[in-house]
């Protein structure tokens, strides 16, 4: 009988333990999801590298030399989507340089040249920034693609772009289609969403 009464008072124990462990359990998970919650929106979205920011000051000087100081969040996060400031040519402006990939060898020319483009797309756009953006990545062709349809930048209108010069190309095997649905859309000429990118990095510069 004592034995069953010191059985039972074990069982009593455990069960309690195991119930205090559990509600324990609880309330942590109800804490930090609380936590979560009230986090600042800063904390959600796209991640801006050092690398980056360490390049600020560089392009605020070629910003201020070619004239396209107010656009210095933009450039940085056209940075970022190029290369995410990694490398020898952060902003990936080789092509436009010498027409090849991989000739600039040094990350101040690479800004210099990037900033130098980026200020003559803006001004074949007429000032239409988004326009620019995307032409950045596509082309001047696209700044003439635009003006030809008498409209300013659409995501409609990048699509068609690079379906059409996708289409006139025979040589399907040198892209990539970097974004998810290109390949369905036909439209594997650049970046399709590069705007729409760009844009959410530049949100997150201002909150930075």
């Amino acid at each position: 009988m004592m034995n069953n009464r010191r059985l039972s008072k074990a069982v009593k124990r455990t069960v309690f333990v195991g119930v205090g462990l559990f509600l324990l359990f609880i309330g942590i998970s109800l804490f930090f999801q609380r936590f979560m919650l009230t986090q600042p929106d800063s904390q959600v979205g796209p991640i801006i590298s050092e690398q980056v920011l360490d390049y600020r000051p560089l392009v605020v000087k070629y910003a201020k030399k070619y004239e396209v100081e107010e656009h210095v969040d933009t450039l940085l996060a056209m940075m970022m989507q190029e290369s995410s400031g990694q490398g020898d040519d952060p902003m990936q402006s080789s092509e436009s340089y010498c027409g090849e990939r991989g000739c600039i060898q040094d990350p101040e020319v690479s800004i210099k040249q990037g900033v130098y483009y980026f200020s003559q797309t803006l001004k074949a756009a007429g000032g239409d920034v988004l326009t620019a953006i995307q032409s950045y990545n596509f082309g001047k062709g696209f700044v003439d693609y635009i003006r030809e349809q008498g409209d300013d930048f659409s995501q409609e209108a990048a699509i068609q772009f690079s379906q059409k010069m996708y289409a006139a190309d025979p040589d399907k095997e040198k892209y990539r289609c970097l974004r998810d649905g290109a390949q369905e859309l036909d439209a594997c000429y650049g970046d399709i969403y590069y705007v729409k990118s760009v844009m959410a990095y530049k949100d997150k510069l201002k909150q930075e």
